[in-house]
């Protein structure tokens, strides 16, 4: 996941805006809920917050409080630091968060928790828990035309292909796994849950 991540660090937002590989795909609606969404992310009460997996910055950076971008490429570190998207920026393995127990009021991920098998779930929420009291996870949301556990084959602009393991969620199978919660925000194309 690391050198896909690596590769895709300088296109990652491509998919989000829908330009480049990405630019004929029907998704009616998107561009609005996109705006809804950062909007609902705005929203969320300040909070000294980790994001894991921050990637590019584009959520984090409309996430209130003091943010800590955390990702294990440094070349989507380099990406999220250029557009200002936190107040910090940590390097390292989300599945081993190198912070003490309670340094952070949340941990915020967008798009990661849906690429992890049972086994890394587990350890993710273990760690997420140990670090912060509360967990929102933004993710995608599951649509009837997409099979809600696939192995993705992603196309990047290098020509380069990739395949990416990917889940996809209802809100109350989302706040399920993580252990309870509330629905932040449910789309036809994201949810966001908060435990």
């Amino acid at each position: 996941m690391k050198a896909y991540y690596d590769a895709r660090a300088r296109e990652y937002d491509d998919w989000i805006e829908g330009v480049g590989v990405y630019a004929g795909r029907e998704r009616p609606g998107w561009h609005e809920e996109v705006a809804a969404l950062c909007e609902t992310l705005g929203a969320l009460p300040p909070a000294r917050t980790l994001d894991v997996a921050a990637g590019s910055g584009y959520f984090t950076r409309f996430l209130s409080g003091e943010v800590v971008a955390f990702d294990q490429s440094e070349t989507m570190l380099d990406v999220a630091r250029q557009r200002g998207a936190a107040a910090g920026y940590v390097l390292g393995d989300a599945l081993e968060l190198p912070f003490e127990d309670g340094s952070f009021d949340r941990v915020f991920t967008g798009h990661f928790y849906g690429h992890l098998d049972r086994a890394d779930r587990a350890r993710f929420l273990a760690e997420a828990r140990r670090v912060a009291h509360e967990l929102v996870v933004l993710d995608s949301a599951w649509r009837e035309e997409v099979e809600r556990e696939e192995v993705q084959d992603r196309l990047l602009r290098d020509g380069s292909r990739w395949q990416v393991y990917k889940r996809y969620f209802e809100p109350g199978q989302l706040a399920e796994e993580l252990g309870g919660g509330r629905t932040v925000f449910a789309g036809r194309w994201f949810v966001v849950v908060a435990a």
